[in-house]
């Protein structure tokens, strides 16, 4: 059975300025009205455009909001900075930047909160904000393999395990640092986290 939004794509083609109009007014919506109060009327009100155009774009609210957030970390690009550890840094301070805005927070901490009563936008979250950004660690990685930094993996099972791995450890670290312990992800704290990441408990408590 076709969905929704995927049926609405043989029709009239999307307008790519609406879409970030109505993706804007979703996330200032999450962050004035918080997760219970927005609804798609009053989304579509902020964005100017009709209630049947956002319907024609998304099957509900956890689709539009979970589209909100993911708008959001795309943003996130891996400097070239020379070393693996320097683009590391950069990407985590990007991170960070983008964690500390109020629409992230609040449209990211509505839909972690929804997804434990719906596995469907569980799944949504996975495939349009997590699997998304791992484009960030194979690039990442590829480049240290060129430059000699990591070694080559043969195997694309155990490559694609390395991958989860690197995304869990760096994302999980810096949305609890910025959004559960809340504080500061600054120069030090990356430098830091980055060592640790990289090295290992051991070889980061090994004097310099």
């Amino acid at each position: 059975m076709q969905s929704r939004t995927s049926a609405s794509r043989t029709g009239r083609p999307r307008s790519a300025e609406a879409d970030a109009a109505i993706l804007v007014a979703t996330r200032a919506a999450l962050v004035e009205l918080g997760w219970s109060g927005l609804t798609l009327g009053n989304v579509a009100t902020r964005a100017g455009v009709a209630k049947t155009t956002l319907y024609r774009r998304w099957a509900g609210k956890n689709e539009l909001v979970v589209d909100a957030v993911a708008a959001l970390f795309d943003e996130l690009e891996l400097p070239d900075r020379g070393t693996l550890a320097a683009d590391i840094e950069g990407v985590v301070l990007q991170f960070a930047a983008i964690l500390a805005r109020p629409e992230a927070q609040s449209g990211l901490m509505a839909v972690l909160a929804e997804s434990t009563r719906d596995a469907a936008l569980r799944e949504r979250i996975r495939t349009s904000v997590v699997d998304r950004q791992k484009r960030l660690v194979l690039e990442g990685r590829a480049r240290a393999q060129v430059r000699g930094e990591l070694p080559p993996e043969t195997d694309p099972s155990t490559a694609a395990r390395t991958v989860d791995l690197i995304f869990d450890m760096v994302a999980g670290a810096v949305v609890h640092r910025t959004l559960v312990s809340a504080e500061p992800v600054d120069q030090p704290w990356v430098q830091s986290f980055t060592r640790v990441l990289l090295l290992g408990l051991a070889g980061a408590a090994a004097p310099s």
